[in-house]
Order: structure tokens, then C-alpha cells, then sequence
């Protein structure tokens, strides 16, 4: 009895030990791609997926063109232009609802918000990279975030799980870094779009 609970104790040590380097592994690959991110400046790239798409990014700020919609965030405020509707949504975002908006919002909160393991190597569209799944520490609305990196720091996929089902995929195309994006660039032209009815939601 006590040869098997020594053993079952070695095992349960033996796996802690390889979750904690596999943790280990998966910060040191999103502390890669963060600082990655810091050091590139305005980052211009292309996606398909669940839909196609343009993103913008400099630090927090981002504007994102898919679907039909744009928006910009400034680093405070949220435009959201459809164009469908002429409509602009303007509202200062929670830091779970940029998430669902902009993936890369997740790099400024992991460490804070969420649990993240690493999950091998996986190829995705013929690139191959490093996978790590992230789950929310708090309960929200995402449920889950899988990340597809390169060596290199550079995103290859990303998904975003969320409760009710829905699942947003990012299969990145091209990924431009060191872009000139003046900060005018993140924030809604109401001279671009004298047609737009603009509802404040703040």
C-alpha cells in the first residue's frame, strides 16, 4: 500500500512539474509576442476566417474594417460605424469587450486575467507555430482564446470562444510592423461620413 501511494505521489509530482514548465513555456511565448508587439510600432494586417478583414495597430489603439463595420478605438473611446445603417455607435468599451473586438487587447491583461497552458506545435493555413489556449480567470463572455505564434513573435491564428457558442476566427494573411499611423488614424472622421447618424451610448 504505501509502494503504491509513493508512486502515485511521484506520478502526481512528475505532472505538476510538467504543467508548471508547460505554463512556463506558454508566458514565455506571449511575453515574446508582447514585447514583440511593443517594439514594432503602428502594425498593419490582413486576416480571413470567420470574415475578412483590415486591423490597424499602436499600442492600445486599433482600427478594424470587417464585416461591413468599422471601428476605431482610441485608446479610449470606441467608434462603430455600419454602413448598412449609417449609423455610428460611439461607447467606451469594457476591457472583455475590446477582446471580442480586438484580439490583441489580450496583451496588455493575460498575465492579470487569464490562465494560458501550452499546447504543441500546430500548423494552420500551411504556417506552423506555437499554440496556447487561454481561459478567463473571471467569468465573461469569452470562453476561451487559442493563439497561433510564430518564433518570430508574429501571430499565425488566433480564435475566440465564446459562452454562447459563437466562434470568431482570425487566420492572419499578412503582418506588416514599423507602419506610420498617425493617432487620427484610431478615431471616428464625421467630414468622411456627413451622412452618419452618430448614437452615443456613454
Amino acid at each position: 500500500m504505501r509502494k503504491i501511494f509513493l508512486v502515485v505521489l511521484l506520478m502526481g509530482i512528475a505532472w505538476l512539474q510538467a504543467a508548471a514548465q508547460q505554463d512556463a513555456k506558454a508566458e514565455s511565448i506571449l511575453n515574446k509576442m508582447a514585447d514583440t508587439y511593443r517594439k514594432a510600432g503602428g502594425v498593419s494586417l490582413s486576416f480571413g476566417g470567420t470574415q475578412r478583414g483590415k486591423l490597424l495597430l499602436k499600442g492600445d489603439k486599433f482600427y478594424l474594417e470587417s464585416g461591413g463595420i468599422r471601428t476605431w478605438f482610441d485608446g479610449k473611446t470606441q467608434w462603430s460605424y455600419v454602413a448598412q445603417n449609417e449609423e455610428v455607435n460611439v461607447s467606451t468599451p469594457t476591457p472583455e469587450e475590446l477582446q471580442s473586438v480586438n484580439p490583441y487587447a489580450l496583451l496588455t491583461s493575460y498575465k492579470k486575467s487569464f490562465n494560458y497552458r501550452y499546447v504543441g506545435e500546430k500548423t494552420r493555413q500551411g504556417k506552423r507555430g506555437q499554440e496556447i489556449l487561454l481561459t478567463p480567470k473571471a467569468s465573461q463572455d469569452v470562453k476561451s482564446i487559442t493563439l497561433n505564434v510564430k518564433e518570430n513573435g508574429s501571430p499565425v491564428y488566433i480564435a475566440i470562444q465564446l459562452h454562447n457558442g459563437e466562434k470568431q476566427e482570425f487566420q492572419i494573411s499578412s503582418y506588416q510592423t514599423g507602419v506610420n499611423l498617425p493617432d487620427a488614424t484610431f478615431r471616428f472622421n464625421k467630414q468622411k461620413y456627413p451622412e452618419a447618424e452618430i448614437i452615443d451610448l456613454r
